[in-house]
């Protein structure tokens, strides 16, 4: 792995975005702003977008298939999906910064050679478990003061095009950089049974709190990815509201935002 030393002093922060954010461009320029109000401190953008693309999949005739909660990617639909991703949602995105005049720039996972992708084992069709490979590129971007945005879209030693879980490919960017970890999502963090917002939650207190249907429907989705995250991570992450994007700059100083997702 190369890590150079041009980059800034302050620690690198990537952002993982997906889901509603993506359809409502008023919360998508709060967050850019907010992004473009952090002097001095690197950020990457990671991005999914399964809503843009089970649109595009529908509009083409294709069904949407999960197994587990996790999307199936079928060689036929991948044009699409990359299409989708490193194309539409990607580019929007580097638009609506450009329009508050930053300086973005669209990357997918395999450009500059920064993360490496092997087939998942989880019989998925084709989708891509993501590597840390090579930071220069990143290090190049941060370093002259550019906003890398990057989608989940990455490549296999042979070239094809794989589909990557947008959390996995945020934890390849974080230790590709030793960034810290921000999950967005469109709630303030984890409840507990009274309704009150954990500020720090661990496997074990998660597990519970899931079987006693405290954590249920999409939230154990996103706190099984967190959970995971920070095990590989091997640190403590945050999940917090892109609905509050001011907040991020509490975070980076060193205030409980959201809920703090211990490492196993």
């Amino acid at each position: 792995m190369n890590n150079s030393t041009s980059r800034k002093a302050n620690k690198p922060l990537v952002i993982k975005i997906g889901g509603a954010i993506l359809e409502k461009k008023d919360a998508l320029a709060n967050l850019l702003k907010t992004i473009a109000s952090l002097k001095n401190q690197p950020v990457v953008l990671v991005h999914g977008g399964g809503c843009v693309v089970d649109e595009m999949l529908s509009q083409a005739g294709f069904t949407t298939e999960k197994k587990h909660g996790l999307r199936l990617t079928p060689q036929e639909q991948m044009p699409l999906i990359a299409g989708a991703l490193a194309g539409s949602v990607n580019k929007a995105i580097v638009a609506t910064a450009a329009s508050l005049q930053m300086q973005a720039v669209g990357l997918s996972l395999s450009d500059g050679d920064m993360v490496s992708c092997s087939l998942s084992n989880k019989d998925l069709g084709m989708v891509g478990e993501p590597s840390a490979h090579n930071s220069k590129l990143l290090d190049t971007l941060l370093s002259a003061d550019f906003l890398p945005i990057v989608s989940s879209i990455g490549s296999l030693a042979n070239g094809e095009l794989v589909n990557v879980n947008a959390d996995d490919a945020a934890v390849a960017i974080c230790q590709l950089l030793n960034a810290e970890l921000l999950l967005l999502t469109d709630v303030n963090g984890v409840r507990d049974a009274s309704g009150e917002y954990i500020s720090s939650l661990n496997k074990k207190h998660a597990d519970s709190l899931i079987e006693e249907g405290v954590i249920a429907g999409g939230m154990t989705a996103k706190v099984n990815a967190a959970l995971h995250a920070a095990s590989q991570l091997r640190r403590s992450i945050a999940v917090a509201s892109w609905q509050s994007p001011e907040k991020i700059i509490n975070l980076l100083n060193g205030d409980v935002v959201g809920t703090r997702i211990q490492p196993n």
